[in-house]
């Protein structure tokens, strides 16, 4: 299912704290609303974390999203058909720990989960017929474990979408306030680094002006740093964090709706 030796130590960020405020999981279960489906992915053995599927037609593209921190799958029940009338299906994958999910959320899990939520993601749609482009998405957060996929597991995907994320980790070392001299941290920051760099899916980008967590800034260095040949940065003017969707609406998912049109 995933090669757990090939991952850089994530989990050195959980024993040195620094992983501490990245996560508000929040419990929450759910009927799934007519015409979607729930679904339970197990990521490690007896631990299993919960995923909503919102299908459109077989024949369109297919997004497995990660969300942002304090969201939960279910959260997306209002959202999805904004997705499908753009012509994309949606599925939305929690974390441990997070809605209808087992476990507790940690930093090397939040990168590890992503492989067997893709496998699921992938056997669903098989399953189904689903015969359209797949992509994954990341937003905010979620842009870390939708990063690592496009970097690691890229065979049976069109493209990366992240939204109001940056996922590199040179950031969390600042918010920590870890010295550059801290020579493990800056061994993961530049094994991270080195993942990324592997990303040659095309990739769109979607971030808020004035976002006031993640700054443009930092989705700016991002974009900069990406070797794809195919990256779009899509500034949503006048949009913090969390109001991305609705100040940009238009623009937001004119944007989406062009980017999966070549899946």
């Amino acid at each position: 299912m995933r090669d757990l030796q090939s991952l850089p130590d994530y989990a050195l960020l959980d024993r040195r704290g620094l992983a501490q405020g990245l996560f508000y999981p929040r419990r929450q279960v759910s009927r799934p609303p007519p015409g979607s489906t729930d679904h339970r992915v197990e990521v490690e053995e007896g631990v299993r974390v919960a995923c909503r599927f919102y299908p459109l037609d077989p024949s369109r593209p297919a997004l497995l999203l990660f969300h942002g921190n304090g969201e939960i799958a279910s959260d997306y029940d209002g959202i999805a058909p904004l997705y499908h009338r753009i012509g994309a299906s949606l599925f939305v994958a929690d974390y441990r720990g997070y809605g209808g999910s087992d476990g507790a959320p940690s930093f090397a899990s939040l990168i590890a989960d992503a492989h067997p939520v893709l496998a699921g993601f992938h056997a669903l749609l098989d399953e189904k017929g689903f015969a359209g482009g797949r992509f994954v998405m990341g937003r905010s957060l979620g842009s870390l474990p939708a990063a690592e996929l496009a970097a690691a597991a890229s065979q049976r995907l069109a493209g990366l979408i992240v939204e109001s994320g940056a996922p590199d980790l040179a950031r969390l070392r600042e918010r920590a306030g870890v010295a550059a001299s801290d020579a493990e941290i800056t061994g993961l920051i530049e094994a991270h680094a080195q993942r990324l760099a592997a990303i040659r899916l095309p990739v769109l980008q979607i971030h808020g002006e004035w976002d006031e967590i993640i700054p443009l800034r930092h989705g700016v260095a991002f974009h900069q740093q990406l070797a794809t040949d195919e990256k779009e940065l899509v500034m949503i003017p006048g949009a913090g964090h969390n109001d991305i969707g609705w100040v940009g609406r238009e623009l937001y998912f004119e944007a989406l709706a062009r980017f999966i049109a070549r899946g």
